[in-house]
C-alpha cells in the first residue's frame, strides 16, 4: 500500500521505555519523507494492550509498522514479538527490532520469532537519526505494506 496515494499518513506504533530515544525517534521521524502518526508504548504490556485494543487503548489506530526495542520492563521485547506473531490478527504487521543488543543469541532468536528486521541502534546521535531516517525511506518509501482490511 502506498500511503502518499490513499492520502492517510502511516501509523507507527514505537514501544521503548527509553524516553531520550523516543524523543529523538520522534526528532528523526518528523524529517522524513512520509507522513505518519506516531504512538508511543513503554513497557511489552501496553504495547500489547495498545496492538488488541484493550483497556485505555480500545480506540487505538492498529499500526502499519512497529518499532521495537527488546529490553522493555513487565515483558521484554522478545515476549512481544512472540506474541504478535501468534496472533492472527496482529502476525502480518511488520515489526521492526531496534534496540541497542548487538548479542548474536538476540539476533537469531527475533529471527526466529519471525521479526522483519533487526536494526541495532548506534549510540551517535547523528547515525541514530540516519538510522531513523533509513527506516523511514525503506519501511515507508519503498516496502508495500498489507492494507488493514
Amino acid at each position: 500500500m502506498n500511503f502518499e496515494e490513499h492520502g492517510r499518513p502511516i501509523e507507527i506504533l514505537l514501544v521503548e521505555d527509553n524516553p531520550g530515544d523516543v524523543r529523538l525517534t520522534i526528532e528523526a521521524l518528523k524529517e522524513g519523507k512520509v507522513r505518519n502518526n506516531l504512538s508511543v508504548t513503554k513497557d511489552g504490556v501496553e504495547a500489547l494492550a495498545f496492538l488488541r485494543r484493550e483497556g485505555s487503548f480500545a480506540s487505538s489506530t492498529r499500526p502499519d509498522l512497529i518499532l521495537l526495542d527488546l529490553n522493555l520492563p513487565r515483558k521484554d521485547g522478545r515476549e512481544v514479538l512472540a506474541e504478535i506473531k501468534e496472533d492472527a490478527v496482529l502476525r502480518r504487521i511488520p515489526v521492526v527490532v531496534l534496540t541497542t543488543s548487538k548479542a548474536e543469541e538476540d539476533i537469531l532468536r527475533t529471527y526466529d520469532l519471525h521479526a522483519n528486521c533487526y536494526i541495532t541502534k548506534p549510540v551517535d546521535l547523528e547515525q541514530f537519526f540516519s538510522v531513523v531516517r533509513s527506516i523511514d525511506d525503506f519501511w515507508l518509501s519503498v516496502v508495500r505494506l498489507p492494507s488493514k482490511s
